[in-house]
């Protein structure tokens, strides 16, 4: 990624990340003994899924949801993370993953490195569906 992300797109593509990546590289932040204090353990819950309507950008609920948050604190830092479904240590390793950037802490970059990857597979995901959904477009002429 070219630019700086922001939190809200770090927590998001930590969200997709692949549940293996995350607790290796959190085992990898806090191997130098860093202190990590659990300041809301996972919580496994509802929330509501909104989505917009793309044609008149209309908001509407689409259901509830599972979902697992988490917080924690490293150096003095707070991470934070949601995840869907019920895996607590994801989820912990999530927020523990944004305390490190929040702290500016050695692995940080590493942290960049893995919302970059999990971005290019979100990439790659949405062109293969679309090339799936393009033979299916049907385009209007105009008559005049």
């Amino acid at each position: 990624m070219t630019h700086e992300l922001s939190r809200e797109q770090r927590c998001a593509l930590l969200a997709e990340a692949d549940r293996a990546e995350l607790i290796e590289l959190a085992d990898a932040c806090i191997a130098d003994g860093a202190q990590v204090r659990v300041l809301v353990a996972p919580e496994v819950g509802c929330v509501t899924a909104q989505v917009r309507e793309p044609v008149l950008e209309q908001r509407f609920l689409l259901g509830d949801v599972l979902a697992c948050r988490a917080e924690v604190e490293l150096a003095g830092r707070r991470g934070w993370a949601m995840r869907l479904g019920d895996d607590r240590a994801a989820v912990l390793a999530a927020a523990l993953l944004d305390a490190e950037v929040e702290a500016g802490r050695p692995r940080a970059a590493d942290v960049d490195l893995l919302c970059e990857r999990v971005a290019s597979r979100r990439e790659r995901r949405e062109s293969q569906e679309w090339a799936e959904l393009a033979p299916t477009v049907v385009e209007f002429e105009e008559l005049t």
